[in-house]
């Protein structure tokens, strides 16, 4: 783990992070911390040099992507004479903007100012022969007068020259032997999206039930009763991909039917595609809403934290995990879930904040539409879609929200039901193990998974 720590040198004080090198997930290695999974034996091993060789390009093409120079390091200079921004400097693609925080506090003689995908200019008039260098990327001011020299200073303008929606750009700030380095963020802010919640924040207005069937018409015909009993107008999306489907009739209900089988996560990526309220709640096909299932709960909390999902319980069960992930080396990065949360939401002593939840989850729905479900899993599937979001989606989970599981007792159903539940276990069996071990090691770079 991690603590912070104070250093002090005679009145002035300095915080740090001290690193505990004992945990073993910042070493990478899977074998020293509980129950581990070696992805790369999920292939054969005459394929296993080429999956790896295709892995590697395809991870060097990702850091291409998404890798920015923010993430170098960079070390103020002790007893700098130069003041600069350190931080919050921002100017969208091919904008101007005026640098703040520019001064210099010795005589310069000369300053330099250099940039690599952008150009320096200046919005005052400035005496003659002081500037150079006025819109290409380095710039000098020499000026006999450090009052003139600051005054420039404060009118510099920097112009993005290289069009890119999320980038940045390290600015160098030279006097003699002095320099400072930081960085200009250059960013295409998103356009909003919002969703209008109607008069009076109806819960109908802000949630959209959710689920996915498979041949359990009649669990599914008891959930639907079960919320209809306690939200009679709340509008609910169903996915199915039964082989001989079968209307759902009732108010506010769209259910949408799919190839046979198509699958679990397909299914998901359906029905989200179609919610258009700002929350979507989903549930299995075969739970259960009783006075416990309290929604409200749910969108009190999405409403008033930066949280994206939140999860609740099914009969006790949280199923709340904690996910780290080291990116390791060339062979790829380890991933290690273990039970709990890492800290109590605050206003919420009920909630924590976690990396996984139970089936039963209220979600922001642009969020979850933006992270998604692979397709690949079609029969089951859960934990890897919030390894698919870690990093991009924040998860809570509270466990006064409440929902129910229908009985799996089959001595009162009909031999028909019985055939159904046969069948739709069998199909369920097929768990794809070997796939999701598959997608660790490729899609998420992973040369092992460790569950303690």
């Amino acid at each position: 783990m991690e603590d912070m720590i104070k250093i002090t040198f005679g009145n002035v004080s300095v915080h740090a992070i001290c690193f505990h090198r004992t945990d073993p997930r910042k070493e990478c290695s899977c074998e020293i911390w509980g129950q581990s999974t070696n992805c790369e034996l999920s292939y054969d091993k005459k394929d296993i040099a080429a999956v790896k060789e295709r892995r590697k390009l395809e991870y060097e093409k990702y850091q291409k992507r998404n890798e920015l120079p923010l993430k170098q390091v960079i070390i103020a200079e002790a007893n700098s004479p130069l003041s600069y921004p350190s931080q919050g400097v921002e100017v969208k693609p091919l904008y101007s903007i005026v640098i703040p925080g520019y001064d210099c506090f010795l005589f310069p003689g000369q300053v330099t100012l250099k940039a690599s995908q952008g150009v320096f200019n200046t919005i005052v008039e400035v005496p003659e022969d002081s500037v150079h260098g006025s819109g290409e990327k380095e710039m000098t001011i020499t000026s006999p007068s450090l009052d003139i020299v600051n005054a420039i200073l404060k009118h510099v303008t920097y112009t993005s020259t290289v069009y890119h929606i999320n980038s940045a750009d390290l600015v160098h700030f030279q006097f003699e032997n002095h320099e400072a380095l930081f960085s200009i963020a250059i960013r295409q802010p998103p356009m909003p999206h919002l969703f209008d919640p109607g008069p009076g924040n109806n819960i109908n207005n802000l949630v959209t039930v959710t689920t996915k069937t498979f041949l359990r018409y009649n669990k599914l015909q008891i959930l639907i009763n079960s919320i209809h009993q306690f939200y009679p107008n709340i509008s609910i999306i169903i996915a199915d991909d039964s082989a001989n489907p079968e209307k759902i009739e009732g108010p506010n209900i769209e259910q949408y039917f799919m190839p046979f089988a198509k699958g679990w996560f397909a299914g998901r990526n359906l029905v989200v595609s179609q919610v258009t309220t700002k929350y979507l709640l989903w549930v299995d096909d075969d739970f259960l809403f009783t006075t416990e299932t309290k929604i409200e709960k749910l969108v009190d909390v999405l409403e008033n934290t930066n949280l994206d999902l939140v999860g609740g319980s099914v009969n006790g069960n949280l199923f709340r995990h904690k996910l780290w992930h080291n990116e390791g080396n060339e062979e790829g990065g380890c991933l290690f879930r273990q039970s709990g949360i890492y800290r109590v939401l605050d206003g919420f002593p009920k909630c924590g904040l976690t990396s996984v939840v139970v089936n039963f989850f209220l979600a922001r729905t642009d969020k979850l539409r933006s992270v998604g479900f692979d397709p690949l899993l079609s029969r089951t599937g859960h934990t890897e879609a919030f390894i698919d979001g870690l990093g991009r989606i924040l998860v809570g989970s509270c466990s006064d929200v409440v929902i129910s599981h229908q009985s799996k007792k089959v001595e009162n159903i009909d031999q028909n039901q019985k055939n159904i539940q046969s069948k739709y276990r069998r199909f369920r069996g097929d768990n794809q193990v070997n796939l999701k071990h598959h997608l660790f090691y490729f899609k998420n770079r992973l040369k092992c998974s460790v569950f303690h």
